[in-house]
């Protein structure tokens, strides 16, 4: 039976000290970060574009380029938050959200699962950010991303992933 700890509580995570029995009977010890799960956005207007946000992260000291994303604040579902982030942070409302996949981005020591759903039939509005977000929507196509990504510009996890995921799973000829 696993056994935790709770060693720091904090507004969006907490921290905790976890011993839990493997599956070969040996016993696993290590602090992991509890989190109420995210989603990502893959916002698609016409002819082939997509709306991209460059993010200055604080913890990197850096401005990276990523896709709409943001923490599900409970009791609000994925679809809710996803709705919620995408006309936060671009000002876009989505006239359709479908899902396309859902992903761990570290497992090691995180058990975050982020839902990533298609932003499309997009209508346009100003966005409302938080006082401390630093975000500046762009529009790109995707030979503009495929540059990107050739360049290494693009080095968020979770971009990356959706990113590929739809260019070579789902949608194989864009």
């Amino acid at each position: 039976m696993s056994q935790s700890e709770v060693l720091l509580a904090a507004a969006r995570f907490r921290v905790e000290r976890l011993r839990a029995p493997l599956p070969d009977g040996r016993w696993f010890d290590r602090e992991v970060v509890r989190h109420p799960g995210a989603v990502v956005l893959l916002p698609l207007l016409e002819e082939g574009r997509v709306v991209l946000l460059r993010n200055y992260r604080p913890t990197v000291e850096r401005e990276l380029i990523e896709l709409p994303a943001g923490t599900c604040e409970p009791p609000e579902s994925p679809i809710e938050t996803a709705r919620r982030e995408l006309a936060e942070e671009t000002g876009y409302a989505a006239g359709r959200l479908d899902p396309m996949i859902s992903l761990y981005p570290s497992p090691g020591i995180l058990d975050e699962r982020m839902h990533v759903f298609v932003a499309r039939e997009l209508k346009p509005g100003l966005p409302r950010l938080d006082a401390c977000e630093h975000l500046q929507p762009f529009i790109a196509t995707w030979d503009q991303i495929a540059g990107m990504l050739a360049e290494k510009r693009i080095e968020d996890a979770k971009t990356l992933a959706v990113l590929l995921y739809w260019r070579f799973v789902v949608n194989r000829g864009c």
